[in-house]
């Protein structure tokens, strides 16, 4: 029978698991708690960087429908759990394992989909949310003015093309 104390944390881990938009392993072995404080730091108040054991962890995932991560269980395991943006996450983790490579980024999911290390690192790589949005309806601007420029030019043609046979008929009948 389950401890109180363990079903509460499987609990705990089971609604960060689904409250989140994603989750990503890490192993902390060789950081200090400083380091550690410095990393909750970085990834700001979108994620919640826990400490947490192996086997609660695995089966707080399994009951949220993540079965992608079972093998990552293994050796000292933090999970950043991401409710923001995920990229800024990537990238503050990213940016922390190269100057801290004791921090092991091992796997993640994303939207219910599993990441590998990699994944996360090209994660990491997009811009930011915001950056592309802005693309984005910079992309569409451009779009329209283009379009609006088609349209003038349209009825602008007309005229010029009137205009030219208009004298080239006045040059023919002024000629005879």
């Amino acid at each position: 029978m389950a401890r109180p104390d363990k079903a509460a944390s499987v609990a705990e881990l089971k609604d960060a698991f689904q409250s989140s938009n994603a989750a990503v392993l890490t192993e902390y072995r060789g950081l200090t708690v400083a380091q550690l404080k410095t990393l909750r730091r970085s990834l700001g108040e979108n994620a919640q960087y826990a400490v947490v054991k192996n086997t609660l962890t695995k089966i707080a995932a399994n009951e949220a429908g993540i079965t992608a991560l079972d093998e990552h269980f293994a050796g000292p395991t933090a999970v950043a759990f991401v409710t923001g943006d995920p990229v800024e996450s990537a990238k503050a983790l990213r940016d922390f394992a190269k100057e801290n490579p004791n921090l092991i980024i091992k796997a993640g999911v994303l939207d219910g989909k599993a990441l590998s290390a990699d994944d996360i690192k090209k994660l990491a790589d997009l811009e930011s949310r915001e950056v592309l949005l802005s693309k984005l309806a910079g992309a569409f601007k451009g779009k329209q003015s283009q379009t609006a420029s088609l349209f003038q030019a349209l009825p602008s043609k007309l005229v010029r093309t009137v205009d030219a046979l208009r004298a080239k008929q006045d040059e023919q009948g002024g000629a005879e």
